[in-house]
């Protein structure tokens, strides 16, 4: 399924352009334990998607950059697919939109937006409003992603030491 997906590709895509380097991509599946998906859906008050996250570790020869994390959130009525590239630090690199279903506030991909999400942790305030810039006509979208990102910034340090 995976080998021909367009969402897949668009994902790749924008990770190999986050880094000036050569780097080598591995997928693989990530299985969140009821525990673990129940601490980080309660910290950051939304729930996983599903029960599976797709990530990439992104390396160089024998070090591993960075990686990079594929969830989905729900908009208004329809899902939401974005990436996330988070820094061995846990730090967020960059983040993208890969999909975005609904008809209103796909402003949400806009690249500045999601700049601010850059350097944030899974100690960082995401509030829309405060740290986190509102975008008009697309408030559900917009909290919907912030908390989507956070949700990886939180789980990364709780699954750092599993990655492959």
């Amino acid at each position: 399924m995976w080998a021909e997906s367009p969402i897949k590709s668009a994902a790749e895509k924008f990770v190999v352009t986050q880094f000036s380097d050569n780097v080598n991509l591995s997928m693989h599946t990530l299985t969140l334990p009821p525990a673990l998906k129940s601490k980080v859906q309660n910290n950051v008050k939304q729930t996983f998607y599903r029960d599976n996250l797709y990530y990439w570790e992104i390396t160089n020869e024998d070090s591993t950059l960075a990686y990079a994390f594929l969830d989905n959130v729900i908009g208004k009525s329809m899902p939401i697919t974005f990436v996330v590239i988070i820094n061995q630090k846990g730090e967020i690199m960059a983040s993208h939109v890969v999909k975005y279903r609904e008809s209103y506030g796909g402003e949400i991909g806009n690249k500045n937006w999601l700049s601010q999400f850059n350097k944030l942790t899974n100690s960082s305030e995401y509030i829309v409003g405060k740290n986190i810039d509102g975008i008009s006509g697309a408030t559900i979208s917009v909290n919907s992603l912030s908390k989507g990102i956070q949700k990886i910034a939180v789980l990364f340090p709780l699954i750092k030491d599993k990655l492959n």
